[in-house]
């Protein structure tokens, strides 16, 4: 099913999308992202040994606080109200990986996979920011959507 760019007007301009005449439904997005560090990141991130503090635990913080700013950031999201978001870690140390998830949940007449998004960079972010210390050559990716439900799109599972 082909949908046009609904972000743009008949005459190419920026827009909005108006979803004023939709009606709310439930609506959850999954997101994922990871980011590779060096053997001696990923010890002192375990250990908890970070001089700027427990890493994971600010991550978490910074994803959650980054899915609410969702729509400050991104110009054409509309601004939700969220009934759950959820960021979690998964820690891979023979791979030197972590990765990040991030659920979020609303009632809404628009969809949560940009905050989903949002949540995931935003923590994989400010692990980069209280490791850089240890060492710069971080790779942060693989960030996409895992699954979404809800919306006239109907369900997604990557």
């Amino acid at each position: 099913m082909k949908q046009g760019l609904t972000h743009f007007d008949e005459k190419g301009n920026a827009r909005m999308v108006d979803v004023s005449g939709k009606k709310p439904t439930s609506r959850t997005a999954l997101a994922k992202g990871s980011i590779l560090v060096s053997r001696e990141i990923m010890e002192a991130v375990s250990e908890k040994r970070v001089e700027k503090g427990d890493v994971l635990a600010v991550a978490q913080v910074a994803g959650i606080m980054a899915v609410k700013q969702t729509a400050f950031l991104i110009p054409m999201c509309h601004t939700l109200i969220l009934e759950k978001c959820q960021v979690e870690f998964e820690i891979l140390p023979e791979e030197n990986k972590i990765t990040a998830y991030c659920r979020v949940k609303c009632q809404g007449k628009t969809g949560v996979e940009m905050e989903a998004l949002t949540g995931v960079t935003g923590a994989l972010l400010t692990i980069y920011d209280m490791c850089k210390a240890i060492d710069k050559r971080m790779e942060i990716g693989e960030i996409h959507l895992v699954e979404k439900t809800g919306g006239k799109s109907g369900n997604f599972k990557f």
